[in-house]
């Protein structure tokens, strides 16, 4: 038995040193278009910077107790985000298969048979005279067996597959920590929009009280003969108008909260937000360095490690033009007692080694390098435009920051200026110096003039919002090396 384990060596050996070659391209990340600096970010110095931008909690910057605790139930019970989760973790199995095929294959069996053969002969002399008779024949037969079968990795395939489900595994999580960052923005917007309609709701109640007293000056002027019975049909009219518009708002407050519930994982009956004054306020904040931002982004850390399992999967295509070798071998014990089977007499084993080489399958395998070397440009292709649009939403966020708060010291300004004509107008109009139409268009325009400067002060905190996600909500592709 030693000498085919001699001669099975340095079959062995020369194996094991053919593993290390891997036939393909060594992957590196491809370039990116980068730009030095950002562009609309020059000339602009934010008044406020919120370092809690670059933290994976980025929602406390704004100090909202009920945005923290809704934000922190995201991650743990959004029904989506366990579905992103369950993909990434079958996508991590898939390594584990891949690098089984690295290892041989061991078999065991074990057996136990016993067979009747018909009769035997036996004969004996008694008393000097031969008898013979016959008997049943009963053998059994025991045996156990170890096989293995093994292929070596000798061109690099199974290692270009680990590389590629490896690859692919890193994108999933990055996909998932893209949608968690997606469920994390919605969530914010929403609840910015919920508190927008309760500051609404407001302003509106507001207005339908001065409404309100509005008509009732009109009716008492009507009735002391010094206003015309269409003063009083118009006051009620804006009136009841805005009553309606005030109710309306209902509605759209209803279908955030029931948004936010979604987004939590618990229906809409489980979810109350209480209505509350507007608290939030816009923060300006940091983009950083444009060449950090690669390293930021999940979707692009997602499209990068595609192109680098597109990369392996040349390799696997390449690996097709040299033949495989498998080595098998088997070894055990056979007897016909229980207690031969560990005797010398009855071990067996044998050993051998196989090799295969494609010689004709009509193009197929230069068809299928070709097609990998296309899916892997296609791959790049795909990382650079992603690349490039995560560039273009940071500008287009930093190009509204900067716009809107230039906008709104002046929508400020106009409303000030609005409540304050409508002051005066309510005075002249008492004094029957003006008509009842100019008291209605300066109501309309201070109501405006509130309500635009509301939608601009949301705006700017969804402004934030987006540049925070943008910019990749505090995470960091180091993540994915542990991935």
């Amino acid at each position: 038995m030693s000498k085919p384990r001699l001669r099975l060596a340095p079959l062995l050996i020369a194996a094991s040193a053919l593993c290390a070659c891997e036939v393909g391209p060594n992957y590196h990340r491809p370039p990116a278009p980068t730009p030095q600096t950002y562009k609309e970010i020059a000339g602009w110095t934010p008044a406020n910077p919120s370092d809690a931008a670059d933290r994976a909690d980025w929602w406390t910057m704004f100090g909202d107790p009920i945005l923290n605790e809704l934000e922190e139930k995201v991650a743990k019970s959004n029904f989506t985000l366990a579905a992103d989760l369950a993909a990434y973790d079958e996508a991590h199995a898939v390594v584990a298969e891949q690098r089984a095929q690295l290892w041989p294959t061991l078999t065991g069996t074990g057996s136990a048979s016993v067979s009747h053969n018909g009769s035997a002969a036996e004969s004996a002399q008694i008393s000097g005279v031969s008898v013979s008779r016959s008997t049943p024949a009963t053998v059994a037969n025991y045996s156990l067996e170890l096989g293995a079968t093994w292929e070596p990795d000798l061109w690099g395939k199974i290692r270009r597959e680990i590389e590629n489900a490896h690859g692919t595994a890193q994108s999933t999580y990055a996909d998932l920590v893209n949608a968690r960052l997606s469920a994390q923005m919605e969530l914010a917007a929403d609840y910015i929009t919920l508190r927008q309609l309760d500051e609404e709701k407001r302003i509106d109640d507001d207005t339908v009280k001065a409404y309100q007293l509005s008509l009732d000056i009109t009716r008492n002027k009507y009735n002391a003969g010094n206003a015309a019975e269409s003063d009083v049909d118009t006051a009620e009219s804006t009136l009841y108008s805005e009553r309606a518009t005030d109710t309306a708002l209902a509605q759209q407050r209803g279908q955030m909260e029931h948004a936010i519930a979604t987004l939590i994982g618990v229906p809409p009956d489980q979810l109350s937000i209480t209505p509350t004054a507007w608290t939030l306020k816009p923060l300006d904040v940091p983009p950083g360095v444009p060449s950090a931002l690669l390293q930021r982004r999940p979707d692009v850390a997602a499209s990068e490690r595609l192109a680098a399992a597109a990369s392996a999967n040349i390799g696997v295509a390449v690996s097709g033009y040299f033949p495989s070798v498998t080595l098998t071998g088997t070894g055990g014990t056979e007897a016909q007692q229980i207690g031969q089977l560990f005797s010398p007499q009855s071990m067996l084993w044998n050993a051998g080694a196989s090799a295969a080489e494609t010689i004709f399958n009509g193009g197929l395998t230069h068809a299928q390098v070709q097609a990998s070397k296309a899916a892997y440009a296609e791959a790049v292709a795909t990382y650079r435009a992603t690349s490039l649009s995560a560039f273009q939403q940071v500008e287009d966020n930093l190009v509204a920051q900067r716009v809107l708060a230039a906008e709104q010291p002046d929508l400020l300004r106009a409303m000030n200026a609005a409540d304050q004509a409508l002051k005066i107008t309510n005075n002249e109009y008492q004094a029957g110096t003006v008509d009842y139409t100019t008291v209605v268009t300066a109501e309309a325009t201070a109501l405006a003039a509130h309500n635009a400067e509301l939608t601009i002060e949301a705006s700017r905190l969804t402004t934030t919002v987006d540049l925070v996600v943008a910019l990749g909500g505090g995470w960091n592709e180091t993540e994915l090396k542990s991935k």
